[in-house]
């Protein structure tokens, strides 16, 4: 039986339905098509041509698509005159060209003109992208023009270099969740290729770096340092997938508090090699890397006239454990723990070390040093073939504070230069297993 309140609520509710205002408006409603509430935005930009600045039409564009929409860049260059930021969510940026970012060198230099977002060193970035669930995809056709030549040139002839100077760093992934890049190529940097810093859920797929000297003045010199191909920092869940670097430097950087890494399939051209660290650098600042997971590894030695140095297939560096001056371009004495790093399916062609540990970063001068508080242990390596350019294949020096433990070599098969008898050396290493040679502990 129908309360009376409620029988005399009902008649209310149709004399409203009844009403001509809400009917009118209840038709239209139905009348309008879906699409119209749906339709996301899109925006299609094509460059300006050479001596335009397409740094106003870029930013508009992200600004009106970079938010549930797609932005198409058609091919060609994208000259880019100042510092800009993508804030993308939920979208798709499709970028056939370059941004062409201009080496106005004393411009960049100027703190105001770059952002410092990455904390580690106050490193400066010229570009970041931020934000959630998006994709830029540069069809294997586009990315970043560094312009990094003139750069190498003016820091070589200055001898200026130092971590903080402003260099900047081409792309920054900063504080984005869920972002996807791929297809996409870094030519010149003057700097850093890339970062990820304070980042979750990032995947970097298919990524083509190019930082090779075109001066002949400086032939058979790295005039090319700190053009690592990424910097992982402050991030968890990082893939790195289908990466090819040519550099001067670190080809992978993972840095302090980098945890869930994945590598796979990444070809390193000359440099120093795929970096665990540095780490420590801050007093004040425990460094945590752990669930590093590297697989399908090839680093090679280029001709010397291109790029003198092949320093490293994998190795591992922390500051001491003396304060050396102040960051961003000294420090030390920063605690940490680095475990359950694997590096496995690994070929090597004329490294000078295959493996390294190093706990002495930072160091100045002739006087004794703290040993490092930082802790290497579960270290994994497996799989190794290939050469090295010097006898000292395996270069183990751990820290007398807290020691390295638990490395473990397995199918390692890497061979020294023709006559030479393969070197390995350990210093402060608890739970070294799997290497056929003999270890040289050192003092």
């Amino acid at each position: 039986m129908v309360s009376p309140r409620t029988s005399s609520f009902t008649p209310r509710i149709m004399l409203s339905v009844l009403n001509p205002r809400f009917l009118c408006s209840f038709l239209l409603a139905l009348c309008v098509p879906p699409a119209v509430f749906a339709a996301a935005p899109t925006c299609t930009l094509r460059p300006l041509g050479p001596g335009h600045d397409d740094t106003d039409q870029v930013e508009a564009a992200i600004a009106k698509c970079g938010q549930s929409g797609t932005t198409t860049f058609e091919a060609g260059n994208f000259n880019i005159t100042r510092k800009m930021t993508w804030n993308l969510v939920s979208s798709k940026v499709d970028l056939h060209g370059f941004l062409n970012f201009q080496p106005n060198i004393q411009f960049w230099l100027n703190a105001n003109n770059t952002y410092r977002v990455v904390f580690i060193q106050s490193q400066a970035s010229w570009f970041v992208v931020t934000g959630s669930d998006f994709t830029i995809d540069a069809h294997n056709t586009g990315g970043i023009q560094g312009n990094g030549q003139p750069w190498w040139t003016h820091f070589s002839a200055s001898s200026s270099r130092k971590d903080g100077d402003g260099r900047p760093i081409s792309l920054t992934i900063w504080k984005a969740t869920r972002g996807v890049v791929r297809n996409f190529r870094i030519e010149s940097p003057p700097f850093w290729s890339s970062a990820v810093a304070q980042s979750t859920g990032i995947v970097m797929d298919t990524m083509f770096i190019n930082a090779t000297n075109q001066d002949p003045a400086f032939s058979g010199k790295n005039i090319v340092p700190n053009t690592d191909g990424i910097d992982t920092y402050r991030s968890d869940n990082v893939s790195l997938l289908n990466w090819d670097v040519t550099c001067g430097d670190d080809c992978l950087a993972i840095k302090g508090n980098s945890t869930n890494i994945v590598a796979r399939n990444i070809t390193c051209r000359g440099g120093t090699g795929i970096a665990i660290g540095s780490l420590g650098q801050y007093a004040n600042m425990s460094d945590q890397v752990s669930n590093v997971d590297m697989e399908n590894l090839r680093l090679i030695r280029l001709p010397s006239n291109v790029q003198p140095i092949m320093a490293h297939g994998v190795y591992f560096k922390s500051w001491s454990g003396s304060v050396n001056g102040a960051p961003p371009t000294g420090g030390g004495a920063g605690p940490g723990d680095v475990h359950n790093v694997t590096a496995r399916n690994v070929q090597l062609t004329g490294v000078t070390t295959a493996i390294a540990i190093g706990q002495n970063y930072g160091t100045t001068g002739s006087v004794p040093n703290a040993p490092s508080k930082l802790k290497f242990g579960n270290l994994n390596f497996s799989n190794w073939t290939g050469t090295t350019s010097t006898k000292l294949i395996v270069d183990l020096e751990c820290s007398p504070a807290v020691n390295c433990t638990s490395i473990t070599f397995s199918k390692f098969s890497v061979t020294a230069p023709s006559g030479q008898s393969p070197q390995i050396t350990c210093q402060n290493v608890v739970g070294l297993t799997g290497l056929s040679a003999t270890c040289q502990r050192t003092t």
